[in-house]
C-alpha cells in the first residue's frame, strides 16, 4: 500500500506577506480585468439542480433507459439483426456481373466504378482493378460517407484517376452529388441500399453489379496486364478459404462491432478469434493462403486486416488480441501491403474518419484517436521475411 505523508507546515514557505503586498487583479472595484469565466449553460443548469453532487439516480436511469431505446433503433437501421440481437448483413440487389459483359470485346466496356475509401468491400476492387492494371480501363469516382450514412461526391479533389491519386472528388461519370441519386437514376429507379463498391454501365445508365467479390471476380477476368489472382487451378482452394474467411473474419468484425446483445457479441468474437488463430497457424507454413502466388482470397482477408487495429480492436470490439500480436498474420499483412500498387490504395485518415466519425451509434463523442503506430506506412514498410 503507498503512503502519501503530508508535508509539515513548518516545511511549507511563508506566502503570507508576498501575497497580501501583491495587487489582486481582477479584485472589484480594483478597476482589472475580471477572471472568472462566466460557466456554460449545461454546467449552471446542474449546479442550481444539484450542486456539487453526482446526478441523482433517477435521472441517470431515466436518460440511461432513453439511450438505450434509441441507440437500438438507431443500430436496426444502421445494422439489421436478428431476434437474438446477432447482426445480419443485407444481400446485394445487384450480386454479379451478368454474363454479356464477360462476353464484351475491351472496347465496347463502358464501365464505371464507384468506392469509397473507408470501405473494406471497395477497398477489394480497388486493388484488383491496380494489380490488374485497369486503372485507363474503367475509370473510378471516389465518395465521401456523409453524417447520415450516405456516399456523397465532393467539387474538389481528382476523383481518383488512379496511382495514388485516391481521394475522394466528384462523380467523374455523371457529375451527380450523390451516390443515392446514381443508383436512383437507372431505369426503373432503385428504393434500396446505395452501397459502394458499385459497378456502373456508364453507357446504359444502369447496375452492373454492387457485391464486391462479383466485381473483383469481373475485373479479374479483364485481360490486363497484372497476375491472374483465380486461376483455374486454384479456384477451388480460394472459395474454400472465402467460406471460412468471409463469415468468420470479414463480416465476423461486423457482427462484433454491429452486435446488439451480450450473447451474439460472445458468439462473434469467439468465432473470430478462433479463425484468426487457424489462420496465424497456416500463414506460418504457407507465404499466401493458397501457397507462393496471390490469390483474390489474400484481397478479401487483407482488407480487414489493414483495418484491425486501426479500428476494428477498438471499435469493434475485437480486443482478445491485435494483429500485432500475431507475427505471421502482421507479416503477411505487411507483406501484402508491400507489393507494388497496393500502398497507394490505402488511406489510413479516411479509413479512421469513416469509422469513428462516422458511425454516431457506436462513438457518439466523434472524437478519433491516435492511429496506432503499428499501422503506420513506416510500420507496415518493414521487412516482413516472406519470401
Amino acid at each position: 500500500m503507498a503512503v502519501f505523508l503530508q508535508p509539515s507546515l513548518s516545511s511549507v514557505p511563508k506566502l503570507e506577506s508576498a501575497v497580501a503586498s501583491r495587487p489582486l487583479r481582477g479584485r472589484r472595484g480594483s478597476g482589472g480585468p475580471r477572471m472568472c469565466a462566466a460557466p456554460d449553460p449545461l454546467t449552471a443548469v446542474a449546479g442550481l439542480l444539484w450542486g456539487r453532487s453526482l446526478p441523482p439516480q433517477s435521472l441517470v436511469a431515466a436518460v440511461r433507459t432513453a439511450w438505450s431505446a434509441a441507440w437500438h433503433l438507431m443500430m436496426r437501421q444502421l445494422a439489421p439483426s436478428a431476434r437474438a440481437g446477432t447482426y445480419s448483413r443485407p444481400p446485394s440487389a445487384f450480386p454479379s456481373v451478368s454474363d454479356e459483359y464477360y462476353a464484351l470485346p475491351l472496347e465496347s466496356l463502358r464501365l464505371h466504378l464507384y468506392v469509397g475509401l473507408p470501405c473494406p468491400w471497395a477497398h477489394r476492387t480497388i486493388i484488383v482493378r491496380a494489380l490488374r492494371s485497369l486503372e485507363s480501363l474503367i475509370p473510378v469516382s471516389i465518395a465521401s460517407p456523409g453524417a447520415d450514412g450516405s456516399w456523397d461526391f465532393t467539387d474538389g479533389g481528382g476523383g481518383g484517376a488512379g496511382g495514388g491519386g485516391l481521394v475522394p472528388g466528384a462523380d467523374r461519370a455523371g457529375g451527380r452529388r450523390t451516390l443515392r441519386e446514381i443508383y436512383g437514376s437507372r431505369r426503373g429507379g432503385y428504393e434500396g441500399r446505395s452501397t459502394v463498391p458499385m459497378l456502373w454501365d456508364s453507357a446504359k445508365g444502369e447496375v452492373v453489379c454492387n457485391e464486391s467479390y462479383g466485381i473483383v471476380e469481373f475485373l479479374n477476368s479483364i485481360p490486363g496486364g497484372g497476375p491472374d489472382l483465380s486461376p483455374p487451378e486454384l479456384r477451388v482452394r480460394i472459395e474454400q478459404w472465402n467460406q471460412i474467411i468471409y463469415p468468420n473474419v470479414n463480416n465476423g468484425v461486423y457482427r462484433c462491432g454491429f452486435s446488439q446483445s451480450q450473447e451474439a457479441y460472445d458468439s462473434a468474437a469467439e468465432k473470430l478469434f478462433e479463425t484468426l488463430e487457424l489462420l496465424e497457424a497456416h500463414l506460418a507454413v504457407s507465404r499466401y493462403l493458397c501457397g507462393d502466388a496471390l490469390t483474390l482470397a489474400d484481397v478479401c482477408l487483407f482488407t480487414t486486416l489493414i483495418r484491425f487495429d486501426l479500428v476494428y480492436n477498438v471499435l469493434f470490439r475485437c480486443t482478445r488480441k491485435k494483429l500485432l500480436e500475431y507475427p505471421n498474420l502482421h507479416g503477411y499483412t505487411r507483406d501484402i501491403y508491400q507489393i507494388p500498387k497496393v500502398a497507394a490504395t490505402c488511406n489510413f485518415d479516411a479509413i479512421m474518419d469513416g469509422y469513428y466519425r462516422i458511425l454516431f451509434p457506436l462513438n457518439p463523442s466523434n472524437i478519433r484517436p491516435v492511429m496506432p503506430s503499428g499501422c503506420s506506412h513506416e510500420a507496415l514498410s518493414k521487412p516482413h521475411n516472406r519470401g
